[in-house]
């Protein structure tokens, strides 16, 4: 079961990875196409700059829990150098316990509400001739809470998915 779970874990992670190199892409793309129409052709088009800010949003909420799995949150050092081998690890597992899963459990089940209205009025840009659809960026914020989740259980059960120790190699 374990191994099931890691696995479909390690499958979601993938999936974010692609999304978000595909927001990134877009993102530069979007930007770039932006900055030619205006400066070099004095035009623009409001669905290029909304395309931009949802591929921002997109990059910026799915990138935490491809941040959590690969162990590049941010940790203040300072303790944990005088600190014996194993606490690096059980600062991770009371932060992963304490903090990580509740906030984002209350992120997901808070936002649910606003979520549902967004989706029952199919919720677009609020700048005329903007790009429609923003009840689906809406929508990254609790899948982002859950992969958040799912993520920090699965490097509670597997601690080889972090890299807790530099002169560790990464798997």
């Amino acid at each position: 079961m374990r191994a099931i779970y890691l696995t479909v874990c390690q499958a979601l992670d993938r999936a974010t990875a692609l999304v978000c190199g595909l927001a990134c892409l877009s993102l530069a793309g979007s930007v770039l196409s932006i900055v030619i129409l205006r400066f070099g052709f004095d035009t623009g088009f409001i669905k290029l700059q909304n395309l931009a800010g949802y591929a921002f949003a997109v990059l910026m909420i799915l990138s935490l829990p491809y941040c959590l799995r690969r162990g590049g949150h941010v940790r203040v050092e300072v303790l944990s150098e005088r600190m014996p081998d194993g606490y690096a690890r059980l600062a991770d597992l009371v932060a992963l316990f304490a903090f990580v899963i509740p906030v984002f459990g209350l992120l997901a089940w808070a936002w649910l509400p606003d979520l549902a209205y967004s989706w029952s009025i199919r919720e677009g840009a609020i700048e005329t001739g903007g790009l429609r659809g923003v009840y689906l960026i809406k929508s990254m914020l609790p899948v982002a809470g859950v992969l958040m989740i799912l993520q920090a259980i699965a490097v509670l059960l597997d601690p080889t998915i972090t890299q807790l120790d530099p002169e560790e190699p990464a798997r």
